[in-house]
């Protein structure tokens, strides 16, 4: 039977510092700084050396597309994980997620083309404004949970959702607003390889936060809320103060993740941030692993690789002879939707821990230690 420890033999924690690093082993820790690496100079070599473009490997960064899935990737991945912070760690409920990611996109364009401000600071400060309407609305956890507390943060998706269209001041109404390029000292992430790297590097400080909070105090504080919030209590844990920050601190990450969502399609508009997107949101947390912060990133890459598998396989469907009728047709175009709620049915069913516990068991088997996280 395959086990969950994933420290080789000989390998002894003496102390709680030890026992908390964030990678279990040195090569692990090693492991992830060469592929991060040799993520950003697959990036930055096409650039340097344009003959390196038709490479075949390097030759795939340089391509679009996959850089599209890249950047989607890392701000989807930034805002699922506030996600996963609130539901998995804190053993909240939220569906409205999608609405902190719109604020966060909305009020970064603002914060720029009305006061002028750098693009490059409109981002962690429209991470703060949607931390303060995530406070706002985060406010009923203090007294309800469960179903109450689920239909309470749908009003609040309803709510924005509708203060989107009215105040044409911050938001443009139904024309939506436009966001401005990102540049740093005039430096313009104006393509898809140099704001893959702008992404990034986003996504690598704010994971790397989400897992030193999970090692510190008020970390620990919310998984014990989550376990049990009576024992949790007496052991002198502030339970408003807790639930309500993690409402904060997942709207602060919703934030960042629509900030940069905003600047890389250079326009904001108010139906991208239904509660469809939120379902997603919830879909990519699940189907990760809840309460993993590697899990919300696993998640997000198998959301949004999905329904472009989905699309690839229908476009086989319909060149085929019998795949070319008409009724067979219209029902294929709604077959990327069914598989994103039949994706995460399956997962509750087979596979409720997430894509995260299968890579542990995964990695317990053949023993890679390497690669033990």
């Amino acid at each position: 039977m395959a086990t969950l420890s994933m420290r080789p033999c000989g390998d002894f924690r003496t102390t709680y510092r030890q026992d908390t690093k964030i990678f279990n082993t040195r090569n692990s820790r090693g492991a992830m700084v060469i592929f991060l690496v040799a993520l950003y100079a697959l990036v930055i070599l096409p650039q340097a050396v344009p003959a390196l473009a038709d490479a075949p490997i390097i030759g795939w960064f340089a391509d679009g597309y996959f850089l599209s899935l890249g950047i989607q990737f890392c701000y989807y991945g930034i805002a699922a994980l506030g996600l996963n912070i609130l539901v998995g760690f804190t053993g909240q409920i939220s569906l409205g997620h999608a609405a902190f990611f719109g604020v966060g996109a909305f009020s970064s364009a603002w914060l720029n083309t009305t006061f002028g401000i750098p693009v490059l600071l409109c981002i962690p400060l429209a991470g703060c404004m949607a931390a303060m309407v995530g406070l706002i609305f985060g406010a009923p956890a203090a007294r309800i949970k469960g179903l109450y507390l689920a239909i309470a943060t749908l009003a609040a998706q309803f709510i924005i959702e509708d203060l989107f269209i009215r105040m044409e001041w911050f938001t443009g109404g139904s024309s939506g607003s436009l966001a401005d390029t990102v540049t740093l000292f005039g430096f313009a992430f104006d393509n898809d390889q140099r704001y893959f790297l702008l992404t990034l590097s986003f996504a690598i400080i704010m994971y790397v936060l989400a897992a030193n909070l999970m090692r510190s105090r008020d970390g620990r504080a919310f998984v014990a809320v989550r376990d049990h919030y009576l024992s949790a209590e007496v052991m002198g844990i502030n339970l408003t103060k807790y639930r309500v920050m993690s409402f904060g601190i997942a709207a602060f990450y919703a934030g960042i993740g629509g900030a940069l969502y905003g600047h890389y399609l250079m326009f904001v508009s108010a139906e991208a941030f239904t509660i469809l997107l939120s379902i997603q949101f919830l879909g990519m947390i699940i189907i990760g692993g809840l309460g993993s912060v590697m899990g919300a990133m696993l998640g997000t890459i198998f959301m949004v690789m999905l329904p472009e598998f989905m699309a690839g396989g229908v476009s086989i469907l319909q060149n085929t002879e019998w795949g070319n009728q008409p009724f067979i047709i219209n029902g294929l175009a709604f077959f990327r939707e069914m598989a994103i709620g039949a994706a995460i049915i399956l997962f509750l069913i087979f596979e409720p821990d997430g894509l995260a516990h299968r890579w542990k068991l995964i990695k317990a088997y053949w023993k890679l230690y390497p690669f033990s996280h």
